[in-house]
């Protein structure tokens, strides 16, 4: 099943990280992260311009259905509804959040959030409940309890490990939103 942030948020469901995946027949690929109506109209008119590179004709509607599906939502309609009612982010100040930083799982709040490139990154400032220790060493330990790190609307850090980890996976607590106190 294909599932953004956005409607991931919504259905209670824990995963470390939502993946954006879609099944076409047998092939399964990612899609791009479409958290608004010019996201979804622009990805429409790619896969138009796809099927007429391969002299196949599609209509604009049926193109929408397939965003849609790609999307993990049960039709255009239902889609258009939900990025009508999106937040500009897909986190905000006072969310609380669980994840992983440097190996690390935490608990924490948003605390600032700033969109960048038009929404394809956020810069993100998250108080955590309890300091982690980023360091891996037993003789040697620093304790963080306030990060910050550039994410992916998807919740993944873009720097990574020297193995390739992201330095932060952040997902939405399943409680949903929730002012500070």
């Amino acid at each position: 099943m294909c599932m953004t942030l956005l409607n991931w948020r919504s259905s209670g469901k824990a995963s470390p990280v939502p993946r954006m995946i879609a099944e076409t027949g047998r092939i399964c690929h990612m899609t791009q992260s479409i958290f608004t109506r010019d996201q979804a109209k622009a990805r429409a008119r790619a896969i138009r311009a796809e099927f007429s590179a391969n002299n196949r004709m599609i209509s604009h509607s049926a193109a929408l259905e397939r965003v849609a599906a790609e999307q993990g939502f049960s039709d255009w309609n239902t889609m258009s509804a939900r990025l009508s009612n999106a937040p500009d982010s897909p986190l905000q100040v006072g969310d609380r959040i669980e994840g992983i930083y440097l190996k690390q799982s935490f608990d924490g709040v948003i605390i600032a959030v700033r969109s960048m490139a038009d929404g394809a990154a956020f810069e993100v400032s998250i108080e955590l409940d309890e300091a982690v220790d980023v360091v891996e060493f037993d003789s040697f330990s620093n304790f963080r309890q306030r990060i910050q790190a550039t994410i992916s609307p998807g919740g993944t850090s873009y720097a990574k490990t020297s193995d390739g980890v992201p330095h932060l996976v952040v997902v939405q607590a399943p409680s949903g939103h929730q002012s500070r106190p």
